[in-house]
């Protein structure tokens, strides 16, 4: 009864992904949906890192609350399998009665027990407990791909609120070096007012730009604390109760090569489940169509009656009865063919959302491939700028105390080598945040050793 289940075709006609043409000496690893996830994060050779990403599989509440969901889908499964199977009972009772006439003397009490062993099988003859099985099956492999994908994304938070907290860390350093230098600026133009050889407007300046600097180190202190909560969390901790001291940042960015188009319908734990939806519903409509026809059973009672306790250990008093039951509907008003109708419709919608998460999968690939092009492209040319701004700053200033230059030139050099040293600091984090992501995107699962 359950139609024969094929996977959703997608159009797709492309050998490699146009943002990455060709992966000359990578082999791609094939490995299938169900294989572990990791430990991905290895190339980045941070040692703190990987001491916090087991913690995500063992206290992340996400991640337990998919364990959970899975766990759950198991036990429907197990129900449904024992189905096939025949149900035991056994039943006991005693009864005492009277009977008599109306106006006149009744009878003696009675008494009676019974003790019975009941059983009762229903033959799959349509195949409907069946697709109940492969529907339920479906569902439990759907969920354990939901909980693989809870685990990546939750392992991929990780690793980006870390870096993110590590490139905060690296900025307030860079910060807290450009508050003593501006102190000492503010100190040069001191001496140089006190001399007469400077206006008051320069002391102002460089006020100015030493308190504003002093208040981005304020803000940034904030958002590393933002960081450090959110590291908190995805491990399972209370932010009361986890801190993540400063520390140098590993700038390592692993090269992730990009598996082939059709190789992601593999990889992607969130497009296996999507595909398993598709064969759950596929099974549903198994279950819809077996109920258009008659249902049999076998039924088998066992047992012994009798008015006291020993009369249920005779055998002349010992009962039984086998028999077979047939129920078949006649009318119902439409219900089965609506319950049909909907189960096609269901498949329809799963199989929309399956071509929809293939989709939206090589679309995040695209995106994150082109992201790191160009993050590499400027790469070189931030680190131009920013050793091309330190020259200049460096420069103007040695010009300011000869008396060259003003002030207000000495403040745009300074703040344009500052704007371009964390701009390179911010590209570096970027890229290492989108390495992340691309593994995320094609599934994780990566290893430089893979073959």
């Amino acid at each position: 009864m359950v139609p024969s289940y094929e996977r959703p075709v997608v159009a797709m006609h492309a050998v490699s992904f146009k943002e990455a043409p060709s992966t000359p000496g990578w082999h791609e690893a094939r490995p299938a949906d169900e294989q572990a996830r990791g430990p991905w994060w290895l190339p980045f050779r941070d040692a703190t890192l990987n001491e916090l990403m087991p913690q995500v599989e063992v206290s992340n509440q996400s991640v337990a609350a998919a364990v959970a969901r899975y766990a759950a889908a198991q036990a429907l499964l197990a129900g449904q399998q024992a189905q096939l199977r025949p149900s035991l009972g056994l039943s006991a009772s005693a009864t005492r009665s009277q009977a008599g006439s109306a106006g006149g003397p009744g009878r003696a009490p009675v008494t009676s027990l019974r003790v019975a062993a009941n059983a009762d099988w229903e033959f799959d003859l349509w195949g409907r407990l069946r697709a109940g099985v492969e529907q339920a099956q479906a569902s439990a492999q759907a969920s354990a791909a939901d909980l693989a994908a809870a685990k990546l994304s939750a392992q991929a938070a990780l690793a980006t609120a870390y870096f993110s907290l590590r490139e905060a860390d690296a900025e307030l350093v860079l910060l807290r070096d450009t508050v003593v230098a501006y102190e000492r600026s503010l100190q040069i133009t001191d001496n140089r007012y006190a001399a007469g050889q400077a206006a008051r407007t320069d002391v102002l300046q460089a006020q100015t730009q030493l308190a504003n600097t002093r208040a981005e180190v304020a803000a940034l202190a904030v958002q590393r604390q933002q960081f450090e909560h959110a590291v908190a969390v995805l491990v399972g901790k209370a932010p009361a109760d986890f801190t993540l001291a400063a520390g140098a940042w590993t700038q390592t960015v692993p090269e992730v090569p990009p598996a082939l188009p059709s190789e992601l319908l593999q990889r992607r734990p969130d497009i296996a489940a999507a595909e398993r939806a598709v064969a759950a519903a596929n099974a549903g409509i198994g279950v819809a169509r077996a109920a258009f026809y008659p249902s049999l059973s076998l039924g088998a009672t066992a047992g012994s009656a009798g008015p006291r306790v020993s009369d249920l250990f005779d055998a002349a008093n010992t009962l039984w009865s086998l028999g077979l039951s047939l129920a078949q509907v006649l009318f119902d008003g439409g219900a089965l063919q609506a319950a049909l109708d909907s189960a096609q419709a269901s498949r329809g919608v799963a199989v929309a959302g399956y071509r929809q998460a293939v989709l939206a999968a090589f679309q995040s690939v695209e995106d994150l491939l082109a992201q790191r092009r160009g993050l590499n492209e400027q790469l070189t040319l931030r680190q131009q700028a920013s050793a091309a701004a330190n020259l200049t700053e460096q420069q103007v200033l040695n010009r300011y105390r000869a008396g060259q230059v003003d002030f207000t030139d000495v403040v745009t050099a300074q703040a344009s080598a500052l704007a371009a040293r964390r701009s390179l600091v911010q590209l570096q984090v970027g890229l290492q945040t989108n390495a992340i992501a691309l593994v995320q995107a094609l599934g994780g699962g990566w290893s430089p050793d893979a073959k």
